[in-house]
């Protein structure tokens, strides 16, 4: 189960089906990031696709009979109305049609009605609605889905595409099941579980021998884990994706000083670039360690006596030795990337922050917590966004404690100029299940998790700063070990559940998913499991908290009328 072979397959089989010969590569704005996030240019090149286009921008009306012509585009309704224009015109010699998913029968008679010239040879369907990110881990990239906490009915149709896509690139029809009590979660579950009855003829796949269990399509929904999203991060993607954002695969380096003319937009794909898969999920201070280990071989090589004993050193030293950095390739980047990440951590004191928003998430010291939030808040000495997040996960873990001082903490962040009216909807936002379960307020009747949570107490923590575990690892849990499901995830439709686990497992959270919980299925997936996760967005704290004020927006103030001071942002914000 790996979404970026997926898609490489789809895309070998139209170049091949179009021939030997020069080839243009036709896509929409989707595409184009589908087709990206699985090769390189140069790899395309080596595939006779000399030219690349987009059919939704403006083009040249010269033509090119000599180029065969490979469309590849999302079955939309405008898409289908430029190709007709374009057919009733012809610029290439002859053109193969390929759609990211289902296209409705009337679409296709339209396009054949425009070819006066007969110049389509082929009109096929691929599932490759979905952008690859990481072999176990694919996105929608849809930024906000929920508006007043339901569905944006735009963001449930692609929603539903992009998942249905997913299931026929692994050719499964699988069960499904959605978490208990989110709206979300079962909307869309419905809405996946009515199109694969509706295309059967697309589904009929061979069921699973010897009476195992059908793949699972699990669907969670963001509002039941509000906590690791705002959590600073400390494995090497999820960091560059919290300090610098990535986006489909790119990370823009241009506002920091002293980078590369070449390097100030770097690409980060574990296909074109070994060291990042080798180091996706390393921690921070594995992956200085690595750099300079290769810094020391070739040292030996230049007979350099020098000690390259931190960071800067590291990169004083690939100025001095540029043949260094054409032999290093890629790692001159990622030193790059790590001086950058080494500056924020100083600057933004992220060792002191990240200590306290684990220990926020993970125990119970109100009293403590709350001297240290102020103390932090109030001396200005950190950002107003970890601020913010420091004021988040306070408010959400002593929402109903008897002293919880929220109001004092967003006083102090609004006094600073910081966005105080976010805590307000993030209370409205949280899920009934989060509030339940996230800090343990209820008292815990499964006795499962009641043990493991013992267990987890008197081990005691290695690192202090990766002490959180995402919901989504307890989720796993249960399901590798077989364990019951039907309480907390139904299952869609009138299928017979499975007592036995799962072959393959895809999970599917609706508001978006985090690196932090793909480092959770990457780990299962060690172990010999077969997970993919995808999400509606990949999130970094930001991205979320604008995810957090869409799906508010318009909601009633329930939860947090003790705030009713913070609720509308200062005049002038959003």
């Amino acid at each position: 189960m790996n979404v970026i072979r997926a898609i490489q397959l789809y895309v070998d089989k139209m170049i091949a089906d179009a021939g030997p010969g020069m080839k243009m590569l036709m896509m929409d704005r989707e595409t184009i990031s589908v087709v990206s996030m699985a090769f390189a240019q140069s790899e395309m090149l080596q595939k006779d696709v000399f030219l690349f286009e987009r059919l939704d921008s403006a083009r040249s009306n010269e033509r090119l009979k000599y180029l065969k012509c490979i469309v590849f585009i999302r079955p939309t309704r405008d898409n289908v109305l430029r190709l007709q224009r374009e057919l009733r015109s012809p610029k290439y010699g002859s053109y193969y049609i390929y759609f990211s998913n289902i296209i409705p029968r009337t679409d296709i008679k339209s396009l054949a009605e425009s070819d006066e010239s007969e110049s389509v040879q082929d009109v096929k369907e691929v599932y490759a609605d979905y952008l690859p990110v990481n072999p176990n881990l694919f996105s929608l990239h849809i930024p906000t889905c929920l508006q007043a906490l339901s569905w944006n009915p735009e963001a449930l149709e692609r929603a539903t595409q992009g998942l249905v896509s997913v299931l026929l690139s692994f050719k499964f029809r699988p069960a499904i099941r959605y978490r208990s009590g989110s709206t979300a979660a079962q909307t869309l579950a419905k809405k996946v579980h009515e199109t694969i009855n509706k295309e059967t003829a697309l589904f009929s796949f061979r069921p699973p021998e010897d009476g195992a269990a059908p793949p699972l399509l699990l669907i969670l929904d963001r509002r039941d884990d509000p906590i690791t999203p705002l959590l600073n991060q400390w494995t090497y993607q999820a960091m560059v994706h919290e300090l610098l954002t990535i986006s489909k695969q790119r990370v823009d380096l241009s506002g920091v000083s002293g980078v590369p003319k070449d390097l100030k937009e770097v690409v980060l794909s574990t296909e074109q670039d070994e060291f990042y898969a080798n180091n996706l999920y390393a921690n921070f201070g594995e992956i200085a360690t690595t750099i300079k280990v290769l810094m020391d071989e070739f040292q030996k090589k230049a007979h350099d006596q020098r000690k390259i004993e931190s960071i800067a050193d590291m990169k004083n030293f690939v100025e001095t030795y540029p043949q260094f950095r054409k032999m290093s390739g890629t790692v001159t980047k990622h030193l790059v990337l790590i001086s950058e990440l080494s500056v924020q951590v100083g600057r933004q004191q992220l060792f002191e922050v990240s200590e306290l928003e684990q220990e926020i998430a993970c125990r119970a010291d109100h009293s403590t917590q709350l001297q240290r939030v102020k103390r932090l808040v109030s001396e200005g000495k950190i950002s107003l966004d970890n601020a913010l997040r420091l004021v988040l996960l306070y408010a959400m873990r002593y929402e109903r404690h008897a002293n919880c001082d929220t109001s004092g903490l967003l006083k102090l962040l609004q006094d600073r100029g910081g966005r105080a009216h976010i805590a307000p909807r993030m209370l409205e936002y949280i899920s009934t299940v989060a509030r339940q379960e996230l800090f343990n307020t209820v008292k815990i009747t499964d006795a499962v998790k009641l043990t493991r949570n013992l267990i987890k107490e008197l081990k005691g923590v290695e690192n202090v700063y990766a002490q959180h575990e995402c919901v989504l690892k307890g989720t796993l849990e249960e399901i590798v070990k077989g364990r019951p499901l039907d309480a907390q995830y139904p299952i869609m439709g009138n299928e017979v559940p499975f007592r036995r686990p799962p072959a393959e497992v895809i999970v599917f959270i609706v508001g978006g998913a985090t690196y932090e919980e793909a480092l959770a299925v990457h780990r299962y997936n060690q172990e010999g499991y077969r997970i993919v996760l995808g999400g509606t967005t990949i999130h970094n704290s930001e991205s979320f908290i604008e995810e957090v004020l869409a799906a508010t927006a318009g909601v009633p103030f329930k939860h947090s009328r003790s705030l009713q001071q913070f609720h509308q942002p200062p005049a002038g914000t959003a």
